[in-house]
C-alpha cells in the first residue's frame, strides 16, 4: 500500500507525488461553445486538492467537428484559452501534474452536435460517416498539434492523446473500420501513422519538458490485441511518449480472444519492456485494496474514474485507510453534489445504470 504515495517521476514535466490518476471523465459540463464553465472547474480542481497526483480533463475536442457529446471542453480555438488558463493555474497550485486529453470523436460525432455527417478514416455504412480525404485527415493531425500548443500556452503539465474507445484515432487503429489504401490504411503500421505523427508534431511544437501520454484499449471495436501489443511496444521503446494509460474495462479480466488467455489483459501489457515509459490502467479499480493489487501486477500508476466520481478524495481516503471503500450505489443526488457534480453531470451520471439514486 505505501507503493501507491511514492513519488513517480516522468521523463519530461514534473514529477507525480503519487500512484493515482484521475480518469478522463465525459461529464457534459462545459459551455456549447466549449469554453470552461464554472462547474468544470469545481469538478477538476476538487480533485486536484483531494490528492491526485496527475489530474485530467474529460475528452477535450481539438476541431468542432469533432465533438463527441454536448458540454465537451473545447481546445481546438484561441476562444478557449482565457478558462484554460484560469484551470490550468488552479490545478498546479494543487501539486497535481494537470494535463487536457485531447480528442476527436469520428464516426462516434452525434450529427444533431455537429451540424452534418461525422467524420471517419472510411466511409461507415452504420454510422452514415463520411470517409475523410487525405487533406482532411492531414489537417486533423495538424488540428491535435494546435490544440497540445495551445495546452501548453495555457500552463498545462501536458496532454494525453486519446486512442481508446472507438474515437477517431482507434477507429484509423481498426483493421474492421479503417478500409484505406493510402498511407494512412493498410497494414497496422500504416493505420498507427496518424497517431504516431501527432505524437512526433507535439514533440516538435512543445517545449522540452512537457509531457505526453497516450490512452490505448485493446478490445472491441475490431482491435486486435496483438496490434495493440506491438504499437504500445512501439510506443515505449521509442520513448516519445511519457507515459502509456490503458483503458481495460477491467483491469483483472481475461482477454476477449481465447488464444491470448495465458495471462490476464493487464499482464499483456504489464510483460512489456518500457523503458523509461510508465505505465497505468484503467479498468474497475474502486478500492483502496483494488489499487494496491493492480500496482503490484505491475502498473506503475492506477487510473481512477467511478470512484473519483464518487468521492473527490480518494487518494487522501486510502492514505488515512488501506482498506478504503467508496459508498455503495445508487449514490444519491446531494451525495454528487456534494462531491462537486454539477446538474449536467448528474443529468449524465443517470445514463450510467444504477449509478444515481431515484428521488
Amino acid at each position: 500500500m505505501t507503493a501507491l504515495f511514492e513519488p513517480l517521476s516522468l521523463t519530461r514535466g514534473p514529477a507525480l507525488k503519487n500512484r493515482f490518476m484521475l480518469a478522463p471523465l465525459t461529464n457534459w459540463q462545459s459551455h456549447a461553445d466549449g469554453v470552461l464553465s464554472d462547474d468544470e472547474f469545481n469538478w477538476l480542481t476538487m480533485r486536484a486538492k483531494g490528492g491526485f497526483g496527475l489530474t485530467m480533463t474529460c475528452a477535450a475536442s481539438v476541431q468542432a467537428e469533432g465533438r463527441g457529446f454536448p458540454g465537451q471542453l473545447g481546445v481546438h480555438d484561441d476562444r478557449h484559452l482565457p478558462g484554460l488558463i484560469r484551470l490550468a493555474s488552479a490545478l498546479n497550485a494543487h501539486d497535481t501534474h494537470s494535463v487536457v486529453q485531447l480528442h476527436h470523436a469520428g464516426m462516434r460525432s452525434p450529427k444533431d452536435l455537429i451540424g452534418g455527417a461525422p467524420l471517419c478514416p472510411s466511409d461507415n455504412d452504420e454510422t452514415g460517416a463520411r470517409g475523410m480525404t487525405l487533406d482532411e485527415v492531414e489537417r486533423t493531425r495538424d488540428d491535435f498539434i494546435a490544440a497540445a500548443r495551445r495546452c501548453e500556452q495555457a500552463g498545462f503539465d501536458g496532454v494525453e492523446i486519446h486512442g481508446a474507445h472507438g474515437y477517431l484515432l482507434c477507429q484509423f487503429l481498426s483493421p474492421e473500420i479503417n478500409h484505406r489504401t493510402d498511407r494512412y490504411g493498410g497494414s497496422p503500421e500504416h493505420r498507427a501513422r496518424l497517431i504516431l505523427e501527432i505524437i512526433e508534431g507535439v514533440r516538435a511544437a512543445c517545449r522540452a519538458d512537457f509531457s505526453v501520454g497516450v490512452r490505448l484499449s485493446p478490445e472491441r471495436f475490431g482491435l486486435k490485441l496483438t496490434e495493440i501489443k506491438a504499437l504500445a511496444q512501439h510506443l515505449m521503446t521509442e520513448g516519445r511518449i511519457d507515459y502509456l494509460d490503458m483503458s481495460l474495462w477491467d483491469v483483472f479480466k481475461q482477454p476477449l480472444e481465447e488464444d491470448q488467455q495465458h495471462t490476464s489483459l493487464l499482464g499483456h501489457f504489464a510483460e512489456l519492456d518500457r523503458a523509461s515509459v510508465r505505465l497505468g490502467a484503467a479498468g474497475k479499480i474502486t478500492t483502496g485494496d483494488g489499487a494496491a493489487q493492480a500496482l503490484a501486477a505491475g502498473l506503475d500508476f492506477v487510473v481512477i474514474g467511478r470512484t473519483a466520481i464518487l468521492h473527490h478524495d480518494f487518494p487522501l481516503q486510502v492514505r488515512a485507510d488501506a482498506h478504503f471503500t467508496p459508498t455503495p450505489l445508487p449514490a444519491s443526488v446531494a451525495h454528487l453534489k456534494r462531491e462537486g457534480l454539477g446538474d449536467a453531470f448528474v443529468s449524465y451520471m443517470r445514463t450510467w445504470k444504477g449509478f444515481v439514486a431515484e428521488a
